[in-house]
C-alpha cells in the first residue's frame, strides 16, 4: 500500500511513538517496520524510543505486580512525550490502557491514565484517529482474506 491507495490522508504532524512490543522486537521485526511504513504513509511522524521496554504483561499475568511496576513506570516515562502511542498488538495496548491505571497509585496512576488516553492498537489508530480509508483503487487483485478477532483486541479493546 502506498499514498496513492489512501483516501483522507490526515494533516502532517501527528507525532506517534511506536511501542514495538517484545515479540516484534525479538521475533518479528518485520511487524515493527511494516507498522512504521503504514504510519508514515498515513502522514505521521514516527519515533521509536530506544528506552522502551516490555510492557510488563508477562509478569502482571502471573501476579508478580512488584516486578511489573518498574516496567510500567519506565514505559510511561518513555512514551508520555508523544502525541499518540501506537502498538501493533492488542495485548500490549490493553496492558497500557487498562492494567497500568489499576496497577499504579498516586501520581503514577494519573500519568498512566494520561498515557492510556492516547494509546491505540495500530489498526484502531489508522481507522479512528488517522481516518485512513482505502479508496478502492488497489492496482493488484487481492486474494480473499479472513479477519480473526484477536483475544486481547476483542476482549480488552473492543476491536471488531
Amino acid at each position: 500500500m502506498n499514498k496513492q491507495h489512501l483516501d483522507n490522508t490526515p494533516p502532517k504532524g501527528l507525532r506517534v511513538s511506536l511501542f514495538v512490543t517484545c515479540l516484534a522486537d525479538l521475533f518479528r521485526p518485520s511487524v515493527a517496520f511494516a507498522s512504521i511504513k503504514l504510519l508514515e504513509q498515513a502522514g505521521c511522524e514516527v519515533t521509536v524510543p530506544l528506552q522502551q521496554t516490555c510492557c510488563g504483561q508477562p509478569t502482571y499475568n502471573t501476579g508478580d505486580y512488584e516486578s511489573t511496576i518498574p516496567l510500567a513506570r519506565q514505559v510511561i516515562e518513555t512514551l508520555e512525550p508523544a502525541d499518540y502511542v501506537v502498538a501493533p498488538s492488542g495485548s500490549c495496548a490493553g496492558m497500557i490502557c487498562h492494567h497500568y491505571p489499576r496497577l499504579l497509585e498516586g501520581e503514577w496512576r494519573d500519568r498512566a491514565l494520561q498515557l492510556a488516553a492516547k494509546t491505540f492498537e495500530l489498526t484502531t489508530f489508522l481507522s479512528d484517529i488517522a481516518h485512513i480509508k482505502l479508496n478502492g483503487r488497489v492496482p493488484v487483485k487481492l486474494p480473499t482474506v479472513t479477519y480473526h478477532d484477536s483475544c486481547a483486541g476483542l476482549r480488552e479493546l473492543g476491536i471488531k
